[in-house]
């Protein structure tokens, strides 16, 4: 893009789950015409998600796109476009922390839980149950839980079924977690990143080296790993939750659109 069209290029930034793929895997034809629509008018169509780059690559691949970014495990992990690499990405910017301190201190309040950490070259290690709905396993190893304590992690995932959303969610607001970021997923699902690190810490990084302005932004998601990111967007662009997020994710968002089964992704992106 050049002249005028340059300067009304914008930075989309897509979750996945529960907002360009429903809850049943599916990606359904109307958002993907919609995300080629947006591709080809220049826009820098990209995703920001929670899962790991093993799990986000295949999106990019269903959704036709190859941005020039892609943020992974919640911000902890950037990558950025390299057709000379395998998988035509490279890790450029990494976030670890030692979670021995969270994983100890969870480990003592919630009694079954399954544990997971992942490192910064994408590699799980886990204990405790299955991790099936998460592809945790089968890009990782199960190891006992003391081992868990000694990786230099990008992300801990804790699970805990046999608790209900909002006991869970009060044992966690209990434990009083320190040095790191967390958010609570739809389930009783923990992610936990290095402190002060979130979707919106990585795309600002994002926005700045593709030298975009604030106002050229938009951002859709639709679960509390994504607040962070519709509060950024909305700060001078547009953050904007999925109908079916939770209250705390819509009020952070100054814009809300339909549901992911009513296709509210394309409806936004059809309409620039």
């Amino acid at each position: 893009m050049s002249g005028s069209d340059a300067r009304e290029r914008m930075l989309i930034a897509l979750d996945i789950d529960g907002t360009v793929m429903r809850e049943d895997g599916v990606i359904t034809d109307e958002v993907l015409d919609a995300v080629e629509y947006a591709r080809d008018l220049g826009h820098e169509v990209m995703l920001a998600t929670g899962r790991s780059v093993a799990m986000t690559l295949p999106v990019l691949d269903r959704l036709s796109i190859t941005p020039r970014f892609v943020v992974c495990a919640n911000g902890a992990i950037t990558l950025e476009r390299n057709a000379d690499a395998p998988t035509g990405y490279v890790r450029a910017f990494v976030e670890t922390f030692a979670p021995r301190e969270v994983l100890t201190t969870i480990n003592s309040h919630l009694s079954g839980a399954r544990y997971a950490v992942e490192d910064e070259e994408g590699r799980f290690l886990f204990a405790g149950g299955d991790f099936p709905e998460a592809g945790i396993e089968a890009n990782g190893e199960r190891v006992p839980f003391d081992q868990l304590l000694e990786v230099e992690a990008t992300r801990v995932v804790v699970i805990s079924p046999e608790h209900a959303l909002e006991d869970f969610l009060r044992i966690v607001e209990e434990m009083g977690l320190h040095k790191v970021s967390y958010n609570v997923g739809w389930t009783s699902w923990l992610d936990i990143a290095p402190d002060g690190v979130n979707k919106a810490t990585a795309l600002e990084r994002v926005r700045q080296l593709l030298d975009l302005p604030r106002s050229r932004v938009i951002a859709m998601g639709d679960g509390r790993n994504d607040i962070d990111m519709l509060l950024w967007a909305a700060d001078g662009g547009r953050g904007i939750a999925m109908g079916q997020s939770p209250d705390e994710v819509i009020a952070a968002a100054n814009e809300t659109t339909a549901s992911d089964i009513a296709n509210g992704v394309a409806g936004v992106l059809l309409a620039l």
